[in-house]
């Protein structure tokens, strides 16, 4: 078991090295007020399928927004709930509001860039913000995204919220899936013309118009699950530029709301985020447990056996300061790390069933 400390004890120390050296890597965007010295005309895209929960406070923070020249375009993606009426009554109330019924989804297309698609056709924007229907935004969100697209001269924009936690289940295991993403994240690369590597967030991608069209918008992504980075790999693939960066400052988002929410919603794409591998998606599910979980059990089996108890009380400190980390990152009590090795089982578990489901059928 010496060994197994030691080789641990290494790789822990290997990982917490490349997190740090990649956050430094992570741009965070200021809130801005305004006015700017330009102020292009922003359209809003909003898809939405079956969203009463959030819509109305998503809708209303980007109606409300500080910027002078926009319009929000929603598009109701054939809900089966109040979805459409309470798109269609905050329309009445606010001008600046364009609601469209979507229509029946032709083959060859998946829902949510379809939904994009329509918007996109009605908008008459010089620049496009894609977003989801369940993000809240600050007052000044348009203003300090536009201001930053201006001051870094770039084509694309794309933001990382902050994340918001409510039950048990969110605080246990949506930190780690974030956590897992960030580390998958080569900030540095994605942020540079010299690589290939992409990005991009579904909750806010913004585009110069002329970008968007050039490189063939939504249609040329109309059957990618993963359409936020398809469309970024599209960006880089055609030589423009692309900025993923920290925006907590002006929008947040609770993704989901319980257990269930969180299995289905990150099964249906994990598998495909890991690009349908079933060595890539092993190969992770070890990382995750190896880096969260045996820590812990390699130190308490020192700590019974009385083997290298002080190496492995070093690589579990690492670990905890990472979680630490983490939770500073994502504005959570620093106490729910200790929940972090439950919410990396479950994590692990949610992968691997995404793998066997789409095996399956």
């Amino acid at each position: 078991m010496g060994i197994v400390t030691v080789l641990q004890f290494l790789a822990v120390v290997a990982v917490v090295v490349f997190l740090t050296v990649n956050i430094l890597h992570l741009i965070k965007i200021p809130l801005v007020g305004g006015p700017l010295h330009s102020s292009p005309f922003i359209s809003i895209c909003v898809p939405a399928r079956n969203e009463e929960r959030g819509i109305e406070g998503c809708l209303r923070s980007l109606l409300e927004q500080d910027y002078p020249q926009f319009e929000v375009i929603a598009v109701d993606d054939n809900s089966t709930d109040a979805t459409a009426a309470i798109i269609e009554s905050l329309a009445l109330a606010y001008p600046r509001l364009m609601f469209i019924r979507g229509a029946a989804l032709p083959v060859g297309w998946l829902g949510k860039p379809y939904a994009l698609q329509q918007a996109y056709k009605k908008s008459r924007g010089d620049y496009l913000l894609f977003t989801d229907a369940d993000p809240v935004f600050q007052p000044a969100a348009l203003t300090s995204a536009m201001y930053f697209m201006q001051v870094k001269n770039v084509d694309v924009l794309s933001l990382l919220p902050c994340a918001q936690f409510g039950s048990f289940w969110e605080r246990a295991v949506q930190p780690v899936i974030f956590g897992f993403i960030g580390a998958l994240t080569r900030f540095k690369k994605i942020n540079s013309r010299n690589y290939p590597d992409a990005m991009g967030v579904g909750a806010f991608l913004m585009f110069k118009r002329e970008v968007y069209e050039r490189i063939g918008g939504h249609e040329r992504v109309k059957q990618e699950i993963v359409e936020d980075i398809a469309i970024a790999k599209c960006v880089k693939k055609e030589g423009f530029s692309l900025l993923v960066a920290d925006g907590k400052s002006i929008f947040s988002i609770r993704m989901y709301h319980s257990l269930r929410e969180i299995w289905e919603g990150w099964r249906k794409n994990m598998f495909a985020a890991m690009k349908q591998s079933i060595i890539r998606s092993l190969y992770y599910v070890i990382v995750i447990l190896s880096f969260v979980v045996t820590p812990y059990l390699v130190f308490f089996y020192n700590i019974i056996s009385g083997g290298h108890v002080f190496l492995s009380f070093a690589a579990l400190l690492l670990v905890l300061a990472a979680s630490a980390q983490l939770c500073n990152e994502l504005m959570l009590e620093k106490r729910y790390k200790l929940l972090f090795p439950l919410g990396a089982m479950v994590m692990s578990v949610v992968m691997l069933n995404s793998m066997f489901q789409v095996l399956s059928k």
